[in-house]
């Protein structure tokens, strides 16, 4: 049951007590609008008005709307499990923000006066505050940014805006009759069949999936939309892959399956190799229908690997990448204020196994070249005892065998990965065909005589215990906390500015908005010495699945999306306050 901060029905008041309140407070100071907090039944709906901006220029009022399902008649099977509720809750997120759109006069005055808004979607379906479902009602979660001219209250824009455009968006957007119903239920088809293929990846000895007609590329480098059918090459599957899967409102499905193991993802440039490696990463999660990867499925634990020139890291066991470094540092509680690409790379990695990653996903464009491969020639230059990096090439299979992590790798430029891998793909004018046995052949035919520096297991992952003191959100004299996002790749926490700019399968700010107030709650509520991260963010993770974002957060507010663990850890990694011991 998801926990909500509920009005007694004593304090109700009726619309008509809003309409007066707004005329007699019409021209007075903008302070004067907190007079309208509270909550208020109109004919069809309740409207709370849960907390009013200070000026109009301040972050917009917060506003919702709960509508009884004795009007909105949702049939029951829309949401009779998670996957569909959450489904549900973002459809109809999708078409509040349409009828805002078609309904709202927007510009009314100064600053942000007039704005109706709910939580911009992007491309991804995810659990989201903004709406929620339930057997008793439908509510929305919004803001309104209440009209004036410089302070002074503009009283009748405000009855405009709540008295017909407020009820005008509600009527088209969270009444059962007022929605396509086939558009609602193909929405819902869709997620459910991706989400049923996830969870099926594994008994089919797969870590992902590419269904046959998927349209991978986006329409530019800042518009996740699809490209324009007709510029884009559909992807279709080479026969020696397909698989055929069949979810509960399709028939089947055809398409690719990427084994468990090594899988190498090879071409010439400019071929679409970075375009599949882009869309597995967010196969993480699911898509809307026309998206074009609505059936690219990853692995719910697939982590992308990059280097990460300059990060901070804090007591990280790299030893199975790096070791016996000149000074004698110890690389099996590994910190750094300004990693290097190799040391960066082996500590995100470390840290993703810490949090419980199955697969990897890593581009040799974004990787450090001495992390990935030291041929023969350099072997035989620089011996191993002078070389603290062990390289990819020669743990990629000692990580398959022994914490059973898969690779998928795109790799253009060293053939010396076709000894290790089990798959190869290669991506032809954007058509993917298998070409392991020709790898293997070549593999075969040209031995490289390089010496495997790997050893002969792959090393232990170890667990850290975060410690409460390093994390302290306050700020200023009044030691008032202070988080907050800064765009997507960035949260403000305290004194401290946490960077996320390569952390590449966040997909919203409202993600990174939930992150920031997850780490304030874990510190609190969590971090208590003795829990590992791992096993923190486990309980994180379960809590939102069983009770929703509501029972985390510190108020509610239509803001938040749901993050993976990865990078809400990915985020406390990179918390420059960080302190944590062994667990």
């Amino acid at each position: 049951m998801v926990i909500l901060r509920e009005v007694l029905m004593s304090s109700t008041k009726l619309a008509s007590d809003l309409r007066s309140i707004l005329e007699r407070i019409d021209a007075r100071g903008y302070r004067a609008y907190k007079d309208i907090e509270g909550e208020y039944k109109f004919e069809k709906f309740y409207l709370y008005i849960d907390h009013v901006q200070a000026d109009p220029y301040a972050a917009p009022s917060r506003v919702r709307v709960r509508v009884d399902q004795k009007l909105a008649r949702f049939p029951l099977f829309l949401f009779e499990n998670a996957i569909k509720k959450v489904a549900l809750e973002d459809y109809l997120t999708r078409i509040f923000s349409k009828s805002i759109k078609e309904v709202a006069k927007r510009f009314r005055g100064s600053g942000r006066s007039g704005s109706i808004a709910v939580l911009t979607c992007s491309q991804q379906v995810l659990p989201r505050s903004s709406l929620l479902v339930n057997e008793t009602f439908v509510e929305t979660r919004f803001t309104v940014g209440l009209p004036a001219r410089g302070r002074r209250i503009l009283g009748q824009e405000a009855k405009e805006m709540f008295f017909e455009e407020i009820p005008s968006i509600i009527e088209k957007s969270l009444f059962y009759e007022s929605l396509d119903s086939q558009d609602l239920e193909h929405h819902l088809e869709v997620v459910e069949d991706a989400e049923f293929i996830r969870r099926h990846l594994e008994e089919k000895n797969l870590v992902a999936f590419v269904a046959d007609g998927s349209l991978l590329p986006r329409a530019s480098g800042v518009d996740e939309r699809p490209m324009r059918k007709g510029k884009a090459v559909l992807f279709s599957s080479p026969p020696s892959l397909r698989v055929i899967l069949y979810p509960p409102n399709k028939r089947e499905i055809k398409g690719m399956g990427i084994p468990r193991g090594i899988t190498l993802i090879v071409g010439g440039g400019y071929h679409g190799k970075s375009t599949l490696l882009d869309a597995l990463a967010v196969g993480c999660y699911n898509h809307i229908p026309g998206d074009g990867r609505e059936f690219v499925i990853s692995s719910p634990d697939t982590v992308m690997i990059r280097a990460e020139d300059g990060r901070f890291a804090k007591n990280v066991d790299i030893s199975p990448f790096i070791s016996n470094l000149p000074l004698g540092e110890d690389t099996t509680s590994f910190s750094t204020l300004d990693a290097s690409g190799s040391t960066s790379q082996a500590a995100n990695i470390m840290e993703a196994l810490e949090i419980g990653a199955r697969v990897l996903l890593i581009d040799e464009d974004t990787s450090a070249t001495n992390f990935m491969i030291r041929d023969e020639r350099m072997q035989r230059l620089v011996k191993k005892d002078k070389e603290p990096i062990t390289p990819l090439i020669d743990k990629i299979k000692l990580l398959y065998r022994d914490p059973g992590v898969s690779t998928i790798l795109v790799m253009g430029g060293s053939g010396d990965y076709f000894d290790v891998a089990d798959t190869v793909i290669m991506m032809d004018t954007y058509k993917p065909v298998e070409v392991s046995s020709e790898a293997r052949s070549i593999a075969e035919q040209n031995k490289t005589h390089r010496s495997h520096e790997g050893g002969e297991v792959f090393g232990q992952v170890r667990s850290r215990i975060p410690l409460r003191e390093s994390f302290d959100p306050r700020k200023g004299k009044s030691g008032k906390v202070k988080i907050k996002p800064r765009g997507m790749k960035s949260i403000a926490f305290g004194y401290e500015l946490i960077d996320l700019s390569w952390v590449e399968q966040l997909v919203e700010e409202a993600q990174t908005r939930s992150i920031g107030d997850l780490i304030y709650y874990a510190a609190r509520q969590l971090f208590d010495g003795k829990r590992t991260l791992r096993e923190a963010l486990k309980i994180i993770e379960e809590k939102m699945k069983e009770e929703g974002l509501d029972s985390l957060l510190p108020f509610i507010s239509g803001q938040y999306a749901a993050p993976r663990k990865y990078e809400l850890a990915a985020a406390i990694n990179r918390l420059t306050s960080l302190k944590c011991r062994r667990g």
